[in-house]
């Protein structure tokens, strides 16, 4: 599979899942708004896409920082330096010059 049909796969999946997130805060405020709070009103798709974003700015910031990226370094500094030049070399035969895609292979690489 090429980059460019893995990057828009990717893209597509990220778009849907967002899709996805607003529609489940809508039908989750619609739900339990109205009836908790007096005066409660149902809200619509993009008020529910509004609150999802204001939620993110106020409680998770854009950052990232977090347990996530604490996993992401924890099992960074667990790789061999033949692991690291390995995971580098397959991001860039991806997403970087196609050029270097092919000399990438050493004899080294080709053992594991």
């Amino acid at each position: 599979m090429s980059c460019k049909t893995k990057c828009w796969k990717i893209g597509l999946l990220v778009v849907l899942g967002v899709a996805a997130l607003g529609w489940v805060v809508m039908a989750l405020w619609n739900w339990l708004i109205p009836t908790l709070f007096v005066g409660g009103k149902e809200i619509d798709y993009v008020q529910a896409m509004g609150v999802l974003l204001l939620s993110k700015i106020l409680f998770g910031g854009f950052r990232c920082h977090g347990a996530h990226g604490r996993w992401h370094r924890h099992r960074w500094e667990q790789m061999t330096q033949e692991e690291r030049d390995k995971f580098q070399t397959g991001m860039r035969g991806c997403c970087g010059d196609k050029h270097q895609q092919n000399g990438s292979d050493t004899p080294k690489e080709q053992h594991d």
